[in-house]
């Protein structure tokens, strides 16, 4: 228990330290700008406490909220994939999360890909959705929302690859 805290602390200020020195520094055509920091969301146990859950993802958003002085849309966006998290989860992994038998290290790459593509997406709608708040600038919110995605998608795929430790 106290090396999964010590794991998931260091998980935390890492991606913090890697978006705010790194990904933030990326705007590409000012679409592409990717947000890596929710694959403490995404990677967070499924067994641990709910609540504490959405409490460390409210302060991760407002952690890159304040690096980043945009007032709140961030915490709002990791709070809300945070509490959807249990249905995604569902209709990704079906049985195997209603067992709680979720291992995101053993489960085939199309569930991964399905569950890291929704939260990134339903996150990133939330997020330019509030950072715009325009209705006259849906493309927009539209366009950021998919560019923004894809390449966080890709860098959040290639990282959980690359560091994921291999179990038989």
């Amino acid at each position: 228990m106290n090396s999964s805290i010590s794991f998931q602390t260091i998980r935390f200020f890492t991606l913090v330290l890697i978006q705010v020195l790194i990904c933030n520094q990326i705007n590409f055509l000012g679409y592409i700008n990717p947000y890596i920091y929710i694959l403490f969301i995404i990677l967070y146990p499924t067994k641990n406490n709910r609540a504490l859950f959405i409490f460390l993802s409210f302060l991760l958003g407002l952690t890159i909220d304040l690096f980043l002085d945009s007032g709140g849309i961030h915490a709002a966006a990791s709070v809300f994939i945070a509490y959807a998290r249990p249905i995604l989860l569902r209709s990704a992994f079906g049985v195997q999360y209603e067992n709680y038998a979720v291992k995101f290290n053993t489960i085939e790459f199309g569930s991964k890909l399905t569950y890291i593509t929704f939260l990134t997406l339903i996150h990133h709608i939330i997020l330019f959705s509030l950072e715009i708040f325009s209705i006259s600038k849906i493309i927009l919110v539209f366009q950021k929302t998919l560019f923004s995605s894809i390449f966080t998608i890709l860098l959040c795929t290639l990282i959980t690859i690359i560091f994921s430790r291999k179990t038989k």
